[in-house]
């Protein structure tokens, strides 16, 4: 499918009706992808991140994973020491932590969404390399000091 400037829509509806014809513009529409795809043309994030470039594309990948990975760690460590600080301080930490973890979640989401194989790829090697180094039992050495308790912050949900 072809609009009138020569874009190609590749199956995506768009409503041309409220906006008149602009013949002298001449630049191409940057259209999301629906699907997943594999290359390097990618859009993670941030605009004209990581560029067309392979290198820029790899960091954004590393960085994706890390993401990924650091989200997987804050869920499952015990960063405090039971009885070390009082309930307000506590909460709060807590609190703290919770938001870091749940925003760094979003932003792994986000650039999953941007539907590129590699990252949605990097995105899973890394939550599962941080579940298996922090949340699995693979590297416990020992059980956790509180019975029962294994991360200063409240379980992940589970779907």
């Amino acid at each position: 499918m072809e609009n009138m400037n020569g874009d190609h829509m590749h199956g995506m509806m768009h409503n041309n009706s409220a906006m008149p014809p602009a013949p002298a513009m001449h630049h191409r529409r940057m259209m999301m992808h629906m699907t997943f795809y594999w290359g390097t043309d990618a859009l993670i994030l941030f605009t004209g991140w990581p560029r067309t470039s392979s290198g820029m594309y790899a960091l954004a990948l590393i960085v994706v994973f890390l993401l990924a990975f650091l989200a997987e760690f804050l869920s499952h460590s015990q960063l405090m020491n039971p009885g070390s600080a009082n309930h307000v301080t506590a909460g709060l930490v807590q609190t703290l932590l919770h938001a870091l973890r749940v925003g760094l979640a979003y932003l792994v989401m986000l650039a999953v969404m941007s539907f590129n194989g590699g990252v949605f790829l990097a995105a899973v090697a890394g939550h599962s390399l941080g579940f298996l180094l922090f949340g699995s039992r693979a590297f416990k050495k020992s059980p956790a000091a509180v019975p029962g308790k294994t991360s200063d912050l409240p379980r992940p949900m589970s779907c």
